[in-house]
């Protein structure tokens, strides 16, 4: 038994390779592949929209007589989804795109036409500098004139690469905090320099609460004045040495309310103390019954 696996073929010594079958099958012969949509496009026949990179099983087969640069052109054939409908489309290698023959309309692209205004432009720019000398000497100048700007814009951001290589940035940062507090020292020292000319004289003490951190009210802290008082009683007056006559009458009816003067006792007043200290006498239903009994026995005596 021969090797499986073997490079070389044994040809007995009448062999013909002319005499060996061969299959002629047509140029035009189709294949079928499995492929995707190419592009977004639009049934004619149902409107239904069929979005790029939808699979199919479409029918392959190559363009006869069309050729690019020695590249062959294949068409394809799909259905619609919706109504079977055939639709067909061809390779374009010049554009590296497909171009949709039959069957469908390609979707609006704007990407694909500003490609496409592009290109135009660019071909006539040339035709036009080939055309004229002139122009095309404008336009090198043009162009060597937008290299220089960039090349200074370069030198430009190396120079400043260079400079913020050597900054200590730990010390800008410091000297900004320095600068932040003395401009809050600043800021509090005129603040109490305000407080102190609205609410009192400097040599007054002015108490300061701890702020709360929790509450958004403002608290306005208010000067205490102290005042000497000579008597306890000059509070009731306006100042201290001298009081006017309407303060002296009301401090006097007030002393007038507050002590009370003695009575004296008389007859009367012994005779109603006497009667209200005397118990009352509370009228029952046996006191009651008793003094009808004794009646009773008075008349029959009688």
């Amino acid at each position: 038994m021969s090797e499986r696996k073997v490079l070389n073929k044994y040809y007995p010594p009448d062999f013909d390779p002319s005499k060996i079958p061969r299959l002629h099958l047509p140029k035009d012969r189709q294949y079928t592949v499995r492929l995707m949509a190419p592009c977004n496009m639009k049934c004619k026949t149902c409107g239904e929209y069929i979005y790029k990179g939808k699979k199919f099983n479409a029918r392959k087969e190559t363009v006869q007589g069309e050729e690019y640069l020695t590249l062959k052109i294949f068409r394809f054939y799909i259905k619609c989804t919706r109504c079977l409908a055939e639709i067909t489309f061809k390779t374009d290698p010049q554009n590296a795109d497909y171009i949709v023959e039959h069957g469908a309309t390609r979707n609006f692209q704007a990407l694909k036409l500003a490609e496409e205004q592009a290109e135009r432009e660019q071909k006539e720019l040339e035709e036009e500098e080939a055309g004229n000398p002139m122009k095309l000497l404008e336009n090198r100048t043009k162009a060597s004139k937008r290299e220089m700007d960039v090349m200074e814009t370069l030198e430009e951001l190396r120079d400043l690469n260079q400079r913020q290589a050597n900054v200590d940035y730990e010390t800008i940062l410091g000297q900004y905090t320095d600068v932040a507090e003395m401009l809050r020292k600043k800021q509090e020292e005129e603040d109490e320099a305000f407080v102190k000319s609205i609410f009192g004289k400097d040599d007054e003490p002015i108490i300061r609460r701890l702020s709360d951190e929790d509450s958004d009210e403002e608290v306005i802290h208010f000067p205490i004045v102290k005042k000497e008082l000579a008597k306890p009683t000059d509070l009731l007056c306006d100042d201290a040495g001298t009081a006017s006559n309407s303060t002296k009458k009301h401090k006097k009816s007030v002393l007038l309310g507050l002590v009370k003067p003695k009575r004296v006792k008389t007859e009367e007043t012994n005779n109603a103390e006497a009667k209200l200290q005397e118990p009352a006498v509370v009228a029952s239903g046996l006191g009651l019954i008793g003094a009808y009994c004794t009646d009773d026995s008075g008349e029959e005596s009688l």
